[in-house]
């Protein structure tokens, strides 16, 4: 049976985050955990002001168009919607993003109008714990031009599924980039995002959830790798896929690296040392669109 589509237009206020999250850590454990079959939409535009705002955070140029990233932004509301409903099964604070991967097939343009769509996917087995997908669609003027899954781990005891995603390729061992991350910027993302999630906005926060400093959003270090590798002109098609790794201090330094040019071009975001990996990646594009280092 296809579950009932729910419409949200306004995004979700700070009160009913905190809310949904303290009543997830409440909520009465046992049972066998099932994921929900509601559907969630929204209609967005495409803002120039909000666009831009983003794209300067994460370093794309102006002349690099929409970012391909943007449309994850724009659903996260969505995903937290899922996450914080009564019918889902974990709480949503302490979940661990592991993966995530988005595929656009045709140019995102200023202007346009996206109806985003997204709903939990399946679960997959992890030796730490329970993960499980997230999958979200953009289309326009009814014809799918984006697709992004996200990975989500609950710690705990192995999970069952298939196996989660683990990303492999060749080895990404040249610097083309060293960045140095402010103490701020988790605070300044989480204004163009709507991420507030305290791990990143906080010290105090981080600590709670075990972390000594705050960390870097995790699609943050996405888009700007992704904005450090692709060409200076918009994107007609792309797909870019991360695995998360260890996280990334505030504030801290990091080095981007990449692997041999190609159809698909690996990277990894390291630490200032270069020896521990902050998250790893593949970025295929288009043949008429060139890596830009």
């Amino acid at each position: 049976m296809t579950a009932a589509i729910e419409r949200f237009d306004a995004p979700l206020s700070g009160a009913a985050v905190v809310g949904g999250a303290l009543r997830g850590m409440m909520r009465a454990k046992g049972g066998e955990a099932v994921l929900p079959r509601r559907v969630l939409q929204r209609e967005v535009t495409l803002e120039a002001e909000a666009v831009g705002a983003y794209a300067r955070l994460c370093g794309f140029a102006p002349e690099q168009g929409v970012p391909i990233t943007w449309p994850h932004i724009q659903a996260f509301p969505l995903q937290m919607r899922l996450m914080l409903g009564a019918d889902f099964p974990y709480p949503a604070m302490g979940l661990v993003h592991l993966h995530n991967r988005i595929r656009q097939q045709e140019r995102l343009n200023i202007g346009d109008r996206l109806t985003l769509t997204a709903r939990a996917g399946r679960f997959l087995s992890h030796d730490k714990g329970q993960a499980f997908t997230l999958e979200t669609t953009a289309t326009r003027d009814g014809a799918t031009v984006w697709e992004g899954t996200s990975v989500y781990l609950r710690l705990g005891r192995p999970g069952h599924g298939d196996p989660a995603p683990v990303l492999t390729g060749d080895e990404a061992d040249r610097l083309v980039e060293a960045w140095t991350v402010p103490a701020d910027l988790g605070r300044r993302y989480a204004r163009v995002s709507g991420d507030a999630n305290p791990i990143h906005t906080s010290a105090l926060g981080a600590r709670l959830f075990g972390f000594r400093r705050a960390i870097a959003h995790g699609m943050w270090t996405k888009a700007r790798a992704v904005a450090a590798l692709s060409p200076s002109a918009p994107l007609d098609a792309a797909e870019v896929e991360v695995a998360f790794r260890a996280p990334l201090f505030l504030p801290g330094q990091a080095g981007l690296y990449v692997g041999p040019t190609g159809a698909n071009r690996d990277f990894e975001v390291r630490d200032a040392t270069g020896a521990r990996p902050h998250l790893r990646g593949r970025l295929t594009l288009s043949s008429e669109d060139p890596v830009a280092c």
